[in-house]
């Protein structure tokens, strides 16, 4: 990995003065955020990461980390889609570690990642709850670019999730996908559609936030997103052909999420709309 951007970015919050605000940060390399903003009247951050470059090359490192303090509530997002280039020159990193103390909120709702035709990446993100913390985190990832017909067929995908409350595994998952035919076209792998999307929920929810969330997306979900209560989180899925499909289903469910689970309503941060 000798020759790509090495990048680091440290984010402490904490609750002062009614709202929860970025007490600290420390960066080093092409990672960065400006001030919190707080549109929602419970004092949740909103902060957008900022990586100047534009793209991930190969031998390039990104490391993302965040603690929340007790009670503080954020929302983590981008302002544009992450790009994964072409490697010629080795693997492509990005990690991600989310801290949430008691009481905390911690939404991780980046936009979309997309793995141009050869890209060899890495993406692991790990989060760590206190027992009664809450989080909600989505990736949709597009395997190539098909709005110009590129196929992801000759790059390699590595992504890992992990989730811990009060030190015990509630939810881990990973994928490891070379680029060829035969694992993105059968049936019972991508099935030729290159729109994959996870979203993770892990807190209190209502007894019929599922239901609710199925009767919300109707008949645009059928056969490209499910939704499933498991023992200890909600899980939301999206296998498409389409990211602004993915993006819409996602956004109705967390809507939901929030109502049921946060008890608030969906605030979407400002830069989603620019």
């Amino acid at each position: 990995m000798a020759g790509g951007w090495q990048a680091e970015l440290e984010l402490w919050f904490a609750n002062a003065h009614g709202k929860t605000r970025l007490m600290r940060r420390r960066h080093c390399g092409p990672l960065a955020v400006q001030r919190a903003f707080h549109p929602e009247t419970d004092g949740s951050a909103h902060v957008y990461l900022l990586h100047p470059p534009g793209g991930v090359a190969g031998g390039d490192r990104l490391d993302i980390t965040c603690h929340l303090a007790p009670e503080a509530r954020a929302v983590i997002t981008t302002p544009g889609a992450t790009k994964f280039y072409r490697s010629e020159s080795g693997l492509s990193a990005q990690r991600v570690s989310i801290d949430v103390g008691a009481g905390g909120i911690c939404e991780n709702l980046p936009q979309e990642t997309i793995l141009f035709e050869g890209a060899d990446a890495s993406i692991a993100t790990r989060v760590t709850l206190a027992a009664d913390a809450a989080y909600l985190g989505w990736d949709l990832v597009s395997l190539g670019r098909p709005a110009i017909g590129e196929r992801f067929l000759t790059g390699r995908l590595r992504q890992r999730v992990e989730i811990f409350r009060d030190g015990e595994p509630i939810w881990f998952e990973q994928m490891a996908l070379s680029g060829a035919p035969c694992a993105l076209d059968t049936p019972f792998s991508l099935a030729g559609r290159p729109i994959v999307g996870t979203m993770v929920y892990a807190g209190p929810a209502l007894e019929n936030t599922v239901e609710r969330i199925r009767d919300s997306v109707g008949e645009a979900a059928r056969g490209v997103f499910s939704v499933s209560q498991l023992e200890r989180v909600i899980v939301c899925r999206y296998l498409g052909d389409r990211m602004s499909q993915g993006k819409a289903l996602f956004l109705q469910a967390w809507s939901l999420l929030r109502e049921g689970g946060l008890n608030k309503p969906a605030v979407a941060p400002r830069i989603w709309a620019t």
